[in-house]
Parts: C-alpha cells; structure tokens; sequence
C-alpha cells in the first residue's frame, strides 16, 4: 500500500490517490447517474456496467429472439453451473465444478442448511451468532423448528463480530452445523474463515460461511481452508443487478452426501425423463431446483469480465486504501462532531464498508438522499460507508464524507 500523505489536506490526498490508482480506469465503464455526488451504497447494490446495455441488447434480440427454445440446449441449462464455476474461480478459491447459481440467498440457505443438518443425524445443535444478517437466523429459526434442533447463540460485540475462540467454546458433540457471516454486515468485521472451520471440523461438525458481504471484493480460499458449504448473494461487488440469483459452494467431497429438500425437476438425474420419482443428479446440478433465472444471470457476466481485469488481489488493496482513507476523514472531521467507528481499524479484521454512529443518523441519511449523497442506514444509528472499489473513486468518497459532515454542522459547509 502507498504512504499515506498529510492527511490535513484530504482534497489533495484524494487527488492523488485517483491518480496514482492503477484501478481508476474502471470507474468510468460504470454507467453513470446524474443526480448522485457519491454513490457509497455498493455493499448493498452495486452499479451496473455501461457494456451491460448492449449485453441486454443482444441477449432480447438473438438468445432469446432469435434462438428461442433452442437457447436451453444451445446455452441456458449448462449457464448455472459455468457461471457458478466462474465465479469461483475469479472470487471464491475454488476449482470447478463446486459452484452454483441457483435461488435467492434465502433460498439457497434453507436448502443448504436442511442438507447439512440432515447429514449429521443425531446431532442436535446448531450454532449462530446473535448479530448475523436476519435472513439468515430466521432461517436458521425455520429450519431448527422443522428439526426439532435448538440454536445455540454466540453473543458477539457488534462492533466487532465473531471469534475463533467463541465458537472453540460453543461447539461439542452435539454440533450439527455452524452458520456465520464472513464479513459481518453491521460492522464489517472479517472472521477468520480458515480457523473458524478448523475449530468447527474437530468437533466433527459442518460449517456454512455466508459470502454476501466478502464475495467479490475480500478474496477467500474455500478450497484450501477447507470450508464445506457457502452461499453469497451477487448484486452487491457482484453487480448482478437487483435481484439476482445468489451462488452456493459445496466442496466436492460433501455433494453427494447432501440432499438438500426443494426436490425440483433441474435437479434430477435426467431432466428431460419426466420420471415417476425424483433421483437427484450427482455433483452440483442436485443444488437446483427450478428452471434457472437466465435473465439474472446476465448483468454479473461482465462484472466477472471486469474483476478478472482488475485481479482480485487489486481490488482488495484498493478496498483496504478506501477505507483507510474514510477512517481518517472521520477521526479529522467527524469525531469531533460525535460520530463513532464501529468497524475493526486493523485492515485485516474489515471487509470494505466502514460503519460509524451518530445518534442523528437517521434524519441525516434521508437529507443525504435527497442531496444525492447515497450511504446505507442501520438502525439505531449506523451508516454504511459501501465502497466498491472499482466504482469508487476517492474524490466521491471525499464529497461523501463532506456532505456528512455538513449535514452535522451546516457551518462546516
């Protein structure tokens, strides 16, 4: 990472940071919006690509137009699992043939957690955190009701998140699963992944790592660390546009040993058999259940283009310069105004937003909005900084900043 300039002179500091910013170039292939000074929402929707357009275009006027039914054969019914291994590839740390694009994260978490607790019969725990994102602890609720399991909570510091040691004390015997966010969506705390599964594995329990925070923007290494199951939603740092269909990792040895329950024709051994009963195909394709979602599988596709331009690594120390560059602004600007961290100031404890509190949050956030100033509200009193680094440019997350702070004290202004 670069040295850091004087940080009394942040306009300068930003200017040359975007200069120097071997990614920079790409914030210009985002299509643009007129009324928005700075977009710091990308953790939760990224910006979509000014290709994608063309990529609609085409798709409405040949796959679909012109193609018609012949797609399914010709692309569409092999799409799930090429994209799936694509974004493990780029994103993931994994080898081929463990991904897929299927349901919505929900979705793909019921299922996923049905299999996974139905593959360690006798087994009668499951293990969260009490700060993980909702869906995934109603989930979790829905599915322990179903089995007759109890969940067993982790209490977590919600400025921080989960610890190795937390979890070594809450898993035994008893242990069927463990459900944790890797990056956690309130504070951006990043877990420590390959011990976290360690510890889940001699207890000889299975882990689940939700990625929809991670996926994209903090590289992971699901292969090497181990981890046994992952979803990760893609219209966040996967630009895949609102409502687009989340992936599922399963590593290989664990695939055919899972059954997950949605039992749906795309999921059989022979799709096109029409057989009296369901027998589930062998590797990924058991993980879908539908006819795939073509349509939302498109605008991701060149967002994969992008970050395989970019390279992973890249992105992540822009990321970490990003926030970096915002902890600063805050201690300098916002700090004496009453606003707090509550994100890990060690670059290798954060993911890429940065969360900070004020008891005026709320009403600030909607006067934000209406300026054009676009962070993300967490009640009671957080913002979201979302930065993307490949959108995001230092001179908006400067402007961003510097609306919060007048928003705070007009006389800043």
């Amino acid at each position: 990472m670069s040295t850091p300039l004087d940080s009394s002179d942040f306009a300068g500091r930003a200017a040359q940071l975007d200069r120097t910013d071997p990614l920079g170039r790409f914030a210009a292939e985002f299509a643009p919006s007129d009324d928005v000074v700075a977009y710091l929402d990308g953790n939760s929707l990224g910006r979509p690509l000014r290709v994608t357009g063309d990529r609609f275009a085409s798709f409405l006027e040949r796959e679909w137009g012109d193609r018609l039914i012949r797609s399914w054969d010709e692309r569409w019914m092999d799409l799930p699992l090429a994209l799936g291994d694509r974004i493990g590839s780029l994103t993931l740390g994994a080898e081929p043939g463990q991904t897929v694009v299927a349901d919505s994260t929900t979705v793909l978490l019921y299922k996923l957690i049905r299999a996974a607790v139905d593959a360690r019969p006798g087994r009668t725990e499951i293990v969260v955190d009490d700060d993980n994102f909702p869906t995934d602890r109603f989930v979790l609720e829905g599915v322990a009701a179903e089995r007759g399991m109890t969940l067993r909570w982790i209490t977590v510091d919600r400025e921080r998140g989960v610890t190795v040691e937390q979890v070594r004390d809450s898993v035994s015997a008893a242990t069927a699963l463990v459900v944790l966010s890797h990056v956690a969506y309130r504070s951006g705390y990043l877990a420590d992944a390959q011990a976290i599964t360690q510890e889940v594995h001699s207890a000889g329990a299975l882990v689940l790592w939700d990625l929809c925070h991670s996926a994209g923007v903090v590289p992971t290494e699901l292969d090497e660390w181990g981890v046994d199951i992952a979803v990760g939603c893609t219209y966040k740092y996967l630009n895949g546009g609102p409502g687009s269909p989340a992936f599922a990792y399963v590593r290989r040895e664990l695939q055919n040993e899972l059954r997950q329950p949605i039992w749906g024709w795309m999921g059989a051994s022979d799709v096109f058999a029409m057989a009296p009963e369901y027998t589930p195909a062998v590797g990924m394709r058991r993980f879908i259940s539908g006819t795939p979602p073509v349509v939302g599988m498109l605008a991701m596709q060149d967002m994969l283009d992008l970050i395989e331009r970019a390279g992973l690594g890249d992105i992540r120390e822009k990321s970490l310069l990003l926030t970096d560059f915002t902890l600063d602004i805050v201690d300098a600007w916002l700090a004496p105004l009453g606003v707090t961290v509550a994100t890990p100031r060690e670059p290798e404890r954060r993911g890429s937003h940065v969360t900070i509190r004020h008891e005026s949050f709320r009403a600030v956030t909607a006067e934000l909005w209406a300026r054009g100033v676009i962070p993300d509200f967490r009640a009671p009193d957080g913002i979201r900084i979302g930065l993307s680094p490949l959108s995001t440019t230092f001179a908006e997350l400067l402007a961003g900043l510097a609306a919060i702070r007048q928003a705070l004290d007009p006389a800043a202004g």
